[in-house]
């Protein structure tokens, strides 16, 4: 059920009560919803949780005492004001009502003023502290998501020094790579002139020692030996 106004369950058992509360507070502007036992009470605010819990204490089955007791025990509904409306005005269930979490004890018969005044101060407390709670959650949402988005922010900054460093380390290898690589044509020639340096002093036929040297000699110069010799290493 949604309730635009703020939503007050009244609990009694006696229907002449119930209607006269009614009218005084939904004259006021209030939403009301009625339950007659203490039974009643508790699966009516299973289904729509109200601002406010007007509550007699003297009901048959479970009564004002037992049903305030119960809701205070439960979690999902123990934050949920109660204002015990009784005809019991002694001492001792003023203080047993008020120990068990209500936040205000009134006898009957009471004043119309006075109900609408206490009742008006803990709707607005009650409304208060769920603004609270609504705030305070959008924060907790608010502080995970901006630790979400650090780690986020530290994990992309992690990612963009290991690729500068990948970067860096690719740069430092393709410098020589690319050296060695420049070269490697030229080393191939030198290699074609070695082997063909050896390959014409094993086809040449030497008659003495004299032609063995002149023809190595002419073979170095032709192939640039002494400057292979020398640039190879």
């Amino acid at each position: 059920m949604t309730i635009s106004k703020p939503y007050i369950l009244l609990v009694d058992d006696d229907p002449q009560n119930l209607y006269l509360m009614t009218e005084i507070l939904e004259a006021e502007g209030y939403a009301v919803r009625q339950a007659e036992s203490g039974s009643d009470a508790l699966a009516t605010i299973q289904e729509t949780m109200p601002m406010l819990v007007l509550l007699d204490v003297m009901m048959p089955g479970i009564g004002g005492f037992e049903a305030c007791r119960r809701l205070k025990n439960d979690p999902k509904t123990q934050a949920i004001p109660i204002i015990f409306l009784t005809a019991l005005s002694d001492l001792d269930n003023k203080v047993k009502g008020l120990q068990l979490d209500a936040v205000d004890y009134i006898t009957k018969p009471f004043q119309k003023e006075e109900v609408l005044a206490r009742v008006k101060t803990h709707v607005h407390l009650r409304q208060m502290s769920l603004e609270l709670e609504r705030k305070n959650g959008q924060l907790s949402q608010a502080l995970r998501d901006l630790k979400e988005t650090q780690i986020q922010l530290v994990q992309n900054e992690k990612m963009m020094g290991l690729g500068r460093l990948v970067a860096g380390i690719a740069h430092e290898i393709n410098n020589p790579v690319n050296y060695i690589y420049g070269n490697l044509s030229y080393l191939e020639t030198c290699v074609k002139k070695l082997m063909a340096f050896l390959d014409r002093i094993q086809e040449s036929n030497f008659s003495d020692s004299a032609s063995i040297q002149d023809t190595v000699q002419q073979l170095q110069e032709e192939l640039e030996i002494p400057f292979l010799r020398e640039d190879m290493p």
